[in-house]
This record gives C-alpha cells, sequence and structure tokens, in this order.
C-alpha cells in the first residue's frame, strides 16, 4: 500500500479539493483534509489496478517499479482493495466529528470512483466498445476531479451546486494533456510508459481531434472552468492554482515528436 502511495505524483486531486475548501471558508479544514486524502488513496488504488497485465500491463509508475512488479498480482489487487477502504475509513473517523456532512461527502466522492460514471466505468470502457470520447472522458477522469471539487465546497462551508460540473470539465482537460503526454511525452520524465493508447487501442483526444485540436480543446476547458469558479472569498488564490496547474499540462515532447506542440499553446 505505501509503494502505491509514495512517492506521489502531482496531487492535484487532494490539493484541488484543499483549495476548494479554503476558498469557500475552511469550515471544516480536517474533514476537508480527511476528504482529500480519501479522493488520493482512491485515485493510487486506481492506478495500481491500470497498471496490471490485465490491463496496461506497465512495469513502471512514477519512476519506480509498479506495485504487481515489486510485489506481484495478488498482492497488488490485495492492497489496491485495502486503499479503496481506508480511503472512506478515513473520511469516515474525521467526519464523526460533524455526522450531518458526511452521507453528502460519502456519495460525492463514491460516485467518483464507481458505476456508471465513475472510474470502473471509464476503465470498463477500455475494454468493451467505448462510447463518444467526452463520456468517457468524464467518467474515467473527470468523475474524481469533481468528486475532489464538490468535496472541497461541502467541507469548506460552501454551496456544492454552484460549483457542480467544473471538476468535469478540469478532468477532461487533464485527461486530454495525459493523451497528449502518452503520444508526445518522454517516458523518463513522465515515469511511466507511453504510446499505452495506441498500443492498447484506447479512444485519445489525439486521434480523435489531432495535436493541435487536441490542445486547443484543453485550452478552452480550461478557461471555461477559470471563467466558472463561483464567487468566494478564496476566488482569486484558487484561480492561480488553477491556472499554475494548466501551464504545467502539455508535455516536453521526445526526440523525434513534433515540438509543435509548444506553438499551439
Amino acid at each position: 500500500m505505501r509503494h502505491a502511495v509514495f512517492p506521489g505524483g502531482a496531487r492535484f486531486r487532494p490539493a484541488l479539493c484543499l483549495g476548494v475548501a479554503e476558498a469557500c471558508g475552511d469550515a471544516q479544514p480536517a474533514i476537508a483534509e480527511a476528504a482529500a486524502v480519501s479522493i488520493e488513496l482512491l485515485h493510487c488504488a486506481s492506478l495500481v489496478y491500470d497498471d496490471l497485465p490485465c490491463f496496461d500491463d506497465a512495469p513502471i509508475r512514477r519512476g519506480h517499479a509498479a506495485v504487481h512488479v515489486a510485489h506481484g498480482q495478488e498482492l497488488a489487487i490485495l492492497s489496491g482493495n485495502a486503499l479503496i477502504v481506508l480511503a472512506f475509513d478515513s473520511l469516515a473517523r474525521a467526519g464523526a466529528a460533524q455526522p450531518p456532512l458526511l452521507p453528502g461527502l460519502l456519495r460525492v466522492i463514491a460516485r467518483g470512483v464507481g458505476s456508471p460514471a465513475g472510474i470502473c466505468a471509464g476503465q470498463a470502457w477500455e475494454s468493451d466498445a467505448p462510447p463518444e470520447l467526452g463520456v468517457y472522458h468524464r467518467a474515467k477522469t473527470g468523475a474524481l476531479f469533481e468528486s475532489a471539487i464538490l468535496a472541497g465546497a461541502i467541507s469548506g462551508g460552501g454551496e456544492p451546486r454552484e460549483w457542480s460540473g467544473l471538476g468535469y470539465r478540469l478532468g477532461e482537460a487533464y485527461q486530454i494533456a495525459d493523451d497528449l503526454r502518452d503520444a508526445y511525452g518522454r517516458a523518463e520524465l513522465l515515469g511511466k510508459p507511453v504510446g499505452q493508447d495506441a498500443v492498447h487501442a484506447r479512444p485519445s483526444a489525439v486521434h480523435a481531434l489531432g495535436m493541435t485540436g487536441a490542445v486547443q480543446r484543453m485550452s478552452d476547458l480550461c478557461d471555461e472552468v477559470l471563467a466558472r469558479i463561483p464567487a468566494c472569498e478564496g476566488r482569486h488564490e484558487l484561480f492561480d492554482l488553477i491556472r499554475s496547474w494548466s501551464s504545467k499540462l502539455l508535455p516536453q515532447p521526445r526526440q523525434g515528436a513534433t515540438a509543435a506542440i509548444s506553438a499551439t499553446s
């Protein structure tokens, strides 16, 4: 389990959860932290499964051996299961101080990882006939971003309905960037194999929109998110967080790949 969580990746999902909570007034900081931890543990569990031989068969994650390579498939599957349980246990322990918040938090976080429109659905579509690209991206990546934003709003004292939909747009932007990194990025910088979408014939924004179209779509989505951040006391700081994150999304092209990515950003 520790191998799956550390060293960490960008940790943007928990940072986004905490950023929204702070922007809304940070009414329950301990619960916001627990929600952020829960979301990151669920994300890490999904990566353990994503790397398994029955899915991507990826030997490297975050620059280190994938969990199943280091510890075997049996322990990898069990560690993923345990991380999911730990995620909800962490949230339940912190949420005991504010029981009225727990049902909403549990629901928005569970919705991001389950079915019919969470990570499980997105992963399943990689093994079945995928839907329209945006629907696939919404489930595979956007749903957990949406969970992070709504959980931040709930624990921070905001009105979650005002934040609805932002996470799906942000998650789609992130997934498009991931498609670009897979097509044009460098494995030694990303800490994971590249070219996996082509190998596994997965839906990809690069395939559907072309490089220039994918970069433009990602940029448009980020602009939409920034424009729709609700009025709140921490709006400026959250704006800066998202803008800083979005500026880092584009890959550094690997040798032999087109360098036009930077020209289109």
